[in-house]
């Protein structure tokens, strides 16, 4: 099965794998690990790398919609960073209930309210990044199938367009990855 695989590839991190015992203790509704510390893993163990190589940062979305303020969304940051602190990776945890709120003014581009963590995962702007693990289940969401992050085809997420940060973005993973191909919007 290819979603086994992907989460096989993703758990040869030991940063993801700690993250995944770790993060049930927060409990953050709809949590998932997602994004490139997920798919990076795939093309790297492709590319013969340590599943670690390459990433920046671990992403972990969760939905809140209780308290859409900056506050609470911080409070979640502070108590994660005081869990996750002796792992010594840059962790990034959004709450995908506000997103809206500060979207528009970071990348200039309006962004939908979102009503779950997965409406957030399927919003990336490369269909195939668009992965996560969900932290209770230790399931693989993937909305749009795993075939393309297996071939490294990397194509525009027609739900978001933004056809300029897509070739940005495409580009950086080529560049890092130059076995993949991709299809221009």
């Amino acid at each position: 099965m290819l979603a086994d695989s992907v989460i096989a590839a993703a758990l040869e991190n030991p940063v993801n794998a700690e993250l995944l015992k770790l993060l049930p203790a927060l409990g953050l509704p709809q949590c998932h690990l997602v994004a490139g510390c997920v798919y990076q893993a795939t093309w790297n163990r492709v590319s013969g790398r340590a599943a670690e190589w390459g990433i920046k940062d671990y992403d972990v979305f969760y939905f809140d919609d209780r308290d859409l303020s900056w506050d609470a969304e911080d409070a979640v940051i502070k108590r994660a960073a005081d869990l996750l602190g002796p792992l010594a990776a840059h962790v990034e945890i959004k709450n995908q209930a506000r997103v809206h709120l500060w979207y528009p003014q970071r990348f200039n581009a309006p962004y939908p309210q979102l009503r779950s963590a997965r409406d957030g995962i399927d919003l990336y702007l490369v269909e195939c990044t668009c992965v996560g693990i969900d932290v209770a289940a230790g399931a693989l969401y993937a909305p749009y199938g795993l075939d393309d992050l297996e071939r490294g085809v990397l194509r525009i997420n027609q739900r978001i367009g933004q056809a300029d940060l897509f070739g940005k973005k495409a580009q950086s993973y080529r560049d890092r990855w130059p076995w993949l191909t991709i299809v221009e919007p």
